[in-house]
């Protein structure tokens, strides 16, 4: 793709994945917040708020200034991201169907404490295909930081823990923040590859009006 055929699709497809992580990344801030079982409460949830808000921002600006660009698709890019999003709900699918059968696992085998941690491994794994689909390299980062983070809080931590007689559930509070600074993290990222694909064009457009 050119500096001076950046279609509008790619530049909202940006914004989608911002907007993305900006909410996911706050769903889990609020497992994390949960987790402190009620300690901090307000601070924690403006703060995640705060985030996932300006994150949402960023979207709607790339949104807002991609509207200058071209929308010309010819059909072959058509086709391919009809494919692209076919195979989008597909893992998007497949990750539901596997967190809902970890629920019921672990629910019914009294071990609910894992559903966090083995949600944020299928989480980061559903990453990987998604690096691959959309190429968006960044995404194999996050995939890999989702699972890590998981397998080594399972590990080292212990499951809950006392802090002046208030009881704090530590795997939800680890994976619950860590997960939402990782999704966060990427979604800023992304949002500045999206500002950057702008950039690309309108360096373009202002060498041409010089040359």
């Amino acid at each position: 793709m050119s500096k001076t055929t950046i279609p509008r699709a790619a530049v909202r497809g940006t914004a989608a994945g911002v907007i993305f992580m900006a909410f996911f990344g706050t769903l889990w801030a609020g497992i994390g917040i949960r987790g402190m079982q009620g300690w901090g409460f307000l601070v924690f949830i403006i703060l995640s708020l705060l985030i996932g808000v300006l994150l949402f921002i960023g979207a709607i600006a790339l949104i807002k200034k991609s509207s200058t660009l071209s929308n010309e698709v010819i059909k072959k890019d058509t086709e391919q991201w009809r494919k692209k999003n076919i195979w989008f709900g597909i893992i998007f699918s497949l990750e539901g169907l596997l967190i809902a059968m970890a629920s019921f696992i672990c629910a019914s085998t009294n071990h609910l404490n894992l559903f966090v941690p083995v949600m944020a491994l299928i989480v980061g794994a559903h990453f990987f295909p998604l690096a691959s689909l959309f190429q968006v390299p960044t995404y194999y980062i996050t995939g890999t930081f989702l699972c890590l983070l998981a397998t080594l809080v399972m590990l080292t931590f212990p499951v809950k823990t006392i802090i002046n007689d208030h009881h704090i559930m530590i795997w939800w509070v680890s994976v619950g923040f860590g997960s939402a600074l990782i999704l966060w993290g990427t979604g800023v990222i992304v949002c500045f590859r999206g500002f950057r694909l702008l950039s690309m064009v309108q360096n373009a457009a202002d060498n041409g009006k010089s040359s």
